[in-house]
């Protein structure tokens, strides 16, 4: 199984405007040699590192974290689109072959309808024509306007994170439910189910995710869900043989899914560059 959504932060670099002070579960370095045993006693044979910070600079670090563990078989990285030179920056970005596409920290931009200026064109038009992937931090505010932008770069492959963050304490979900159909309905959409008990009350368990599992499953079918961990900010919530335990319990009990399906063959489908150099790797060792 490959896990398409974890991180790592050094935090000597700088950045992280995100990360709460107070928090010290998370106010820490997370390296891979945090995440290897994990991973082999899980059995998971590799991972998609993915950016959490908004800079060129946390691409690189990534990267260069892939090229020390071979088990790193990916990194989602970060790009301005709007800068003059971002065509040109995806260009020599794209000449690691790890790099499988960029994650714009959309959630966090004041701008809802921020997707859909024309200031990002010639850069959303170069991840199409690099066969590059764009990962859609989004809420669930976010969801008909990203079905919009879809709309404009149909050729494009995009990514849900997290389920795009349903508002499990609350249960107000219905914005989640249509926002998310609309996107489900392209073709070139996947979503990771990854990311949920830190939305959810504590203590919660399948129980408690299996009426939000069923409606993404429905909507995107067995090919175009992914598992995602959020290591280490699934730490919040639980650990990570918990999580993937959920995920896999609910896989086996759903007609239709299955773990070979999700874990192994859909993350070559959203991010196709994963094909060009991945083999199946023996294990996380490495």
């Amino acid at each position: 199984m490959i896990d398409t959504h974890q991180h790592f932060w050094r935090l000597s670099r700088g950045g992280y405007a995100w990360m709460p002070e107070d928090l010290p579960a998370l106010n820490r370095d997370y390296e891979p040699k945090d995440l290897r045993d994990i991973l082999n006693d899980t059995g998971i044979t590799g991972t998609i590192a993915v950016q959490a910070d908004d800079s060129v600079a946390e691409t690189e670090f990534l990267l260069s974290l892939s090229d020390a563990h071979p088990w790193i078989l990916g990194v989602v990285g970060w790009v301005d689109l709007e800068h003059a030179d971002a065509t040109r920056i995806l260009t020599a970005l794209a000449e690691h072959p790890k790099f499988l596409g960029i994650r714009p920290m959309i959630q966090d931009i004041s701008d809802p309808e921020w997707m859909l200026r024309p200031t990002l064109a010639a850069g959303l038009n170069r991840l199409v024509e690099l066969d590059l992937t764009f990962d859609a931090l989004v809420l669930p505010h976010h969801l008909k306007t990203l079905a919009r932008f879809m709309e404009r770069y149909p050729e494009l492959r995009v990514v849900v994170d997290h389920c795009a963050k349903p508002n499990l304490r609350s249960g107000a979900l219905d914005e989640w439910r249509d926002g998310l159909a609309a996107v489900a309905a392209h073709p070139n959409s996947f979503c990771k189910l990854s990311g949920l008990l830190t939305e959810a009350p504590p203590g919660a368990g399948l129980a408690e995710l299996r009426d939000c599992l069923d409606h993404v499953s429905q909507l995107f079918g067995p090919n175009r869900l992914l598992f995602g961990s959020d290591w280490p900010v699934l730490n919040l919530a639980t650990d990570y043989a918990k999580w993937q335990r959920i995920i896999c319990q609910y896989i086996d009990e759903t007609p239709g899914l299955a773990q070979d399906t999700i874990g192994q063959l859909n993350p070559h489908f959203a991010y196709t560059r994963l094909s060009q150099h991945c083999t199946n790797p023996n294990g996380a060792g490495a």
